[in-house]
């Protein structure tokens, strides 16, 4: 008897302080002034990875004829490696961007350290590869956008021991102003010229503009990211590997049914996994296919229908969305219903951006929903070994981060539902 009071009480509590807890005011957009350099200066620098033991370097610069190359090597300021690139420039009405540099250094030592210059001259940069094996761990943060709060997530991502960056859509929050391209980009360079950040796209990267302009030509020519290396003929949907997980990057703002060019290419990916190599399967979109929140509400369902047959088949540990401003985790779930051995699903676009946070839910909870709440914050997935990792998710609580749910998740490959759905991935992927 006193033990179940004591319980009752302690649940009593624990829900009266998360209905008690009182979330800091919306904060300004960031003013991040242009610093006069010469034409040729580098800026705006990020890294990403390009294959194996390969990555990367793209920056930019306002001078046309600035050379393309990146010098690196082990030692800071020795170069003993010169790789060259390839450049890229675009208009977008009365914006002219500068000229974007991208060049593939390597192949790199894993899990160490590089220095290097971009363009022959500048500062000089320092970057960490990732692990050749587990235990890894990434950052993760959607929905960042360029204000207050978005520097108080990037200064705690800052904090954590991070191998590589994962975001699922809606960087710069540009909006057809091109400019903020270029302030999102200075403002995140000390982060992402240090560490890899493979990123996709949302629905404020489209900026399309009817008869005039077609959509991602922003996102396309600043962001490459490793679709080629894939075997993907889109920058909107690409897969990497890295240590023990196989990731997959799809596009929300893509064609998605079965009649579509990454339908078919997300079918001849997951049929080359090998979950030996690398037991953790990973999938990012923007819009998310479980959402409890009434924004953005049913806004994945057809991408859902589409595709989460295939993901479920192939035994996907793990799903990571953006676009809906709150955070949320699910229980193993699929086709709507709680199963073993479907996938987690975790929304995280709650980085920092400019629209604000979506504070209603719908109740009563699902049943597949474990934990929400509609707060500024990052998430950090630690991937120990071939059968555990460590998730959580840290609040942004007045700049300090403070971890507010944690799960360890245990791998499909571990559970047997890998060996039990071996056949019906097989069949779907045979299906025309």
């Amino acid at each position: 008897m006193e033990l179940k009071l004591l319980l009752t009480v302690l649940l009593i509590r624990s829900a009266t302080v998360a209905a008690d807890y009182i979330r800091p005011p919306p904060r300004k957009a960031l003013h991040l002034p242009w610093h006069s350099q010469p034409s040729s200066y580098p800026q705006q620098v990020h890294i990403s990875l390009a294959g194996d033991q390969h990555m990367r370097v793209t920056w930019i610069t306002d001078d046309n004829s600035a050379p393309s190359i990146v010098e690196y090597g082990t030692l800071p300021g020795k170069y003993g490696s010169v790789a060259e690139g390839e450049t890229t420039s675009y208009s977008y009405v009365f914006y002219n961007s500068g000229k974007i540099h991208h060049a593939v250094i390597g192949p790199l030592e894993h899990d160490s350290v590089y220095y290097y210059r971009c363009g022959g001259q500048g500062p000089e940069f320092q970057l960490r590869t990732p692990p050749a094996q587990l235990p890894i761990t990434f950052a993760v943060a959607g929905d960042l956008g360029q204000t207050e709060w978005t520097k108080s997530t990037l200064d705690h991502i800052d904090q954590c021991k991070y191998n590589v960056h994962l975001l699922p859509g809606d960087l710069a929050y540009a909006d057809y102003i091109q400019h903020r391209w270029d302030s999102f980009g200075r403002l995140v360079q000390p982060l992402a010229s240090a560490r890899p950040w493979m990123v996709t796209q949302g629905n404020h990267e489209v900026e399309s503009i009817p008869l005039l302009k077609d959509g991602f030509v922003s996102y396309n020519s600043r962001w490459k990211m490793p679709f080629k290396e894939s075997g993907s003929n889109s920058n909107l949907f690409y897969s990497f590997e890295v240590a023990g997980a196989h990731i997959i990057m799809l596009g929300s703002y893509a064609d998605y049914d079965e009649y579509s060019e990454q339908y078919r290419w997300l079918k001849e990916n997951l049929s080359k996994v090998d979950r030996k190599r690398t037991p953790w399967l990973l999938v990012l979109f923007h819009v998310p296919w479980y959402n409890s929140n009434t924004a953005h509400q049913g806004e994945g369902a057809d991408m859902m229908a589409a595709m989460e047959p295939l993901l479920n088949a192939a035994s996907v540990d793990l799903v990571l969305a953006g676009h809906v401003h709150a955070y949320e985790r699910s229980k193993r779930v699929y086709n709507g219903r709680v199963d073993p051995c479907g996938s987690v699903h975790i929304t995280i676009g709650d980085g920092g951006n400019k629209e604000g946070l979506a504070h209603r839910y719908i109740n009563p909870q699902p049943i597949w929903s474990e934990f929400r709440e509609a707060s500024f914050g990052h998430g950090e997935l630690k991937i120990v070994n071939s059968t555990h990792a460590f998730w959580s998710w840290h609040r942004n609580d007045d700049d300090e981060p403070v971890k507010s749910d944690d799960i360890w998740i245990t791998s499909l490959i571990s559970s047997g539902c890998v060996d039990q759905k071996r056949n019906e991935l097989r069949n779907k992927l045979m299906t025309p």
